[in-house]
């Protein structure tokens, strides 16, 4: 059994979107159930410098929700990019001083990177100090931010990933696939709980679609789509406004009077609802498509914006496990299919199980303390 002595533990993640920071969240959880670990989570860019990274979120949003096509633009121009050109070191270098002194404040045994970033390997071959540092990818598809020769250990979620890695030469031994970190309740198998069901005023014999409307701010056709939907027997919608407040109470004043559409905003606990769903609309955010993988839940992606997340639910797509949508029609027929067609509903339920991977903070929590204990029987032997 592999020993796990106290160590310091730094998980760096930036705050452009929740993700990085769920990842980030389950693995520290992970790690403090796993034995008595110091655990610093650090939103990097924020520490750094917290004008310029509101700044840089703010455009990120905007770039991200107003000009898609500005933002896909960027990240395929930069998708190739080399560890060693001028931008990557450029962008790799951002912190670095900060990055220092909280080394030197904090003394990790090891960093864990949830956002592609390479501050630490690039600190370490400044300097010549070494501190092992681990990545773990919150996507399904490469971008070359990701990679940089100084980290240890990458952490993917599939196997078509890995062979990514290695084609653009990273070592195979120093990648692992995990899988995509989530909250423990997402790895439950879907059960039905008839207070659960109760509480959100669902019917055990109906379908039910979960649509995540907060994630896309005002989705194109919403209403329209839902008010066609609840028309049809033996189906109820769930929508889930996040915190959008004026979304929400449109759909509210629209939807008051049916019985089978629930208007919901802030959901703290979104597995109780995947676990009750036949299928979810969704962003194909990274985490958020981990945590249907781990539901078996059917995705449907609704106009995904250039980037990560088209890259993401292309290939989720190619897998048979999703299906991608670019207007309110489409979705709302790929919707209808899914839950008329029980033959086509089993076959994305089966994509979903190839691509399940169980217990990924466990996988990745064991990992990591496994190489740094060969490093110290390594260097026990030496001396």
């Amino acid at each position: 059994m592999t020993e796990k002595r106290h160590k310091k533990i730094m998980i760096l993640y930036a705050s452009y979107g929740d993700g990085h920071y769920q990842v980030a969240k389950a693995l520290s959880e992970k790690f403090i159930e796993n034995g008595d670990h110091e655990i610093v989570l650090v939103d990097l860019f924020k520490q750094a410098n917290p004008t310029v990274n509101a700044i840089t979120k703010y455009f990120y949003i905007k770039s991200y929700n107003v000009m898609p096509a500005v933002y896909g633009w960027l990240y395929y121009g930069t998708k190739h990019i080399r560890w060693h050109s001028f931008l990557a070191k450029w962008l790799q270098s951002y912190g670095i001083h900060t990055m220092m002194g909280m080394l030197n404040e904090v003394r990790p045994d090891v960093v864990i990177h949830t956002f592609p970033m390479s501050v630490v390997p690039e600190l370490c071959k400044r300097t010549g100090i070494y501190i092992p540092s681990m990545t773990v990818v919150t996507d399904f598809d490469l971008h070359h931010r990701w990679l940089h020769p100084g980290i240890d250990r990458y952490y993917v979620a599939t196997a078509d990933l890995k062979t990514k890695f290695m084609k653009a030469g990273i070592p195979e031994e120093r990648v692992t696939v995990s899988g995509i970190p989530v909250k423990p309740a997402f790895e439950k198998l879907p059960t039905e709980h008839e207070s659960t069901i109760a509480r959100y005023g669902l019917q055990r014999a109906k379908h039910t679609v979960l649509i995540m409307a907060g994630a896309y701010g005002v989705m194109q056709g919403l209403a329209g789509m839902c008010e066609r939907l609840s028309n049809v027997e033996n189906v109820q919608i769930i929508v889930v406004c996040g915190r959008n407040n004026t979304l929400r109470e449109e759909m509210e004043d629209k939807f008051h009077s049916r019985t089978n559409v629930r208007i919901l905003g802030y959901v703290e606990h979104i597995d109780e609802l995947m676990r009750m769903s036949t299928c979810i609309v969704t962003k194909p955010g990274g985490i958020t498509l981990s945590e249907a993988i781990m539901m078996r839940l059917p995705i449907l992606i609704y106009r995904p914006v250039p980037g990560q997340e088209k890259d993401n639910a292309v290939y989720l797509a190619d897998q048979g496990a999703a299906q991608i949508s670019y207007d309110p029609k489409e979705l709302e027929t790929h919707i209808l299919r899914l839950l008329q067609d029980p033959t086509h509903l089993e076959q994305m339920q089966q994509a979903l199980i190839h691509l399940r991977i169980p217990h990924s903070a466990s996988l990745i929590v064991n990992d990591v303390f496994a190489y740094l204990n060969d490093r110290e029987h390594a260097a026990l032997h030496e001396v």
